[in-house]
């Protein structure tokens, strides 16, 4: 006889990222798995939050005791309504020799949240692990989203959950609170700062880039931020999202240039701020710049972030 090692070959990586969307609307994607042996292979789906093993799992370090690199979380944020924020279609089957499959992922968020994970594992033969896909997902009630610097949250919610209700009666009085958050969305309602006149909300939140330049180098640091807009039939408003990075003297001094600070983004559309920085000739090692600026994101609201640009020198 002869010996057959069956084989596949997935269409995405170990990361599928179901972008952004609002909740209570679906995104789909499709997972094609090919057969490439001449064996018939049958497969089973399964989703890391279904496994009877998860609860087990979760009694961990909790994740803000740990420190952004040491983090492995695999099962993120879940619905509030009890049923699974991602789901895959078939589950189960045969892929016949030489031919494919085609699995429909579906991510279906119920509230707001950055962190909403899973991974998906597609076993043959009932025990041997063929791939496994981290899904990941992110949902906003506003049309607009920024992506880019190291981690400052944590990157779970938390235990509570922020009332629409009042943020909607507060509008309806003309009046809206200020909020600092953190890159979680995890909104501390401090004070009401605007006149009856005015209708907008502003959230501030923080961002960290770091900048770190090599000794000697020629090349400057690098390091982006990402300025997003959604499009989804669940958002009414159809106007632009505008969005500016004020720079300013105090980033010129430090040697900190920006590429693309200004614009206007259509829904579906995403725009890449670049930054960079060469050290200036009187540049104090000892006293590395940390210097910070105004991302100012306009849709349906204002929101605004706090960007601090950590600049320092590493020998190469």
């Amino acid at each position: 006889g002869h010996g057959v090692v069956p084989s596949t070959e997935c269409s995405v990586g170990e990361l599928l990222h179901m972008g952004y969307t609002v909740p209570g609307d679906t995104v789909t994607a499709t997972v094609k798995i090919q057969n490439t042996s001449k064996l018939v292979l049958p497969f089973s789906v399964q989703l890391e939050s279904l496994s009877p093993t998860w609860d087990r799992d979760r009694q961990k370090i909790p994740s803000f005791l740990t420190s952004s690199l040491q983090r492995t979380e695999i099962v993120g944020t879940q619905n509030y309504n009890g049923f699974s924020v991602f789901s895959v279609s078939p589950t189960e089957g045969k892929i016949e020799a030489e031919s494919s499959q085609d699995f429909v992922v579906t991510f279906s968020p119920d509230h707001e949240s950055l962190y909403y994970s899973d991974r998906l594992k597609v076993v043959l033969f009932g025990k041997q692990t063929a791939h496994e896909i981290q899904l990941k997902g992110a949902a906003r009630q506003h049309p607009m989203f920024v992506e880019g610097g190291e981690p400052l949250d944590v990157p779970v919610e938390s235990l509570a959950v922020t009332s629409a209700v009042a943020r909607q009666e507060a509008l309806e009085r003309g009046k809206v609170p200020l909020f600092v958050m953190g890159h979680g969305n995890v909104p501390l309602p401090l004070k009401t700062i605007f006149p009856e006149s005015e209708k907008i909300s502003i959230m501030l939140q923080s961002l960290l880039l770091l900048l770190e330049y090599v000794e000697g180098s020629a090349e400057p640091a690098r390091a982006e931020i990402t300025v997003g807009a959604m499009q989804s039939p669940l958002l009414a408003a159809k106007k632009a999202v505008q969005f500016s990075l004020a720079g300013g003297a105090e980033l010129q001094r430090a040697g900190i240039a920006l590429d693309g600070a200004h614009g206007a983004l259509e829904r579906g559309q995403r725009q890449r701020i670049g930054v960079s920085w060469l050290p200036p000739a009187d540049l104090q090692t000892s006293d590395p710049p940390l210097v910070s600026a105004l991302l100012t994101v306009k849709g349906d609201i204002t929101e605004s972030y706090r960007v601090l640009f950590m600049a320092r020198v590493v020998s190469a």
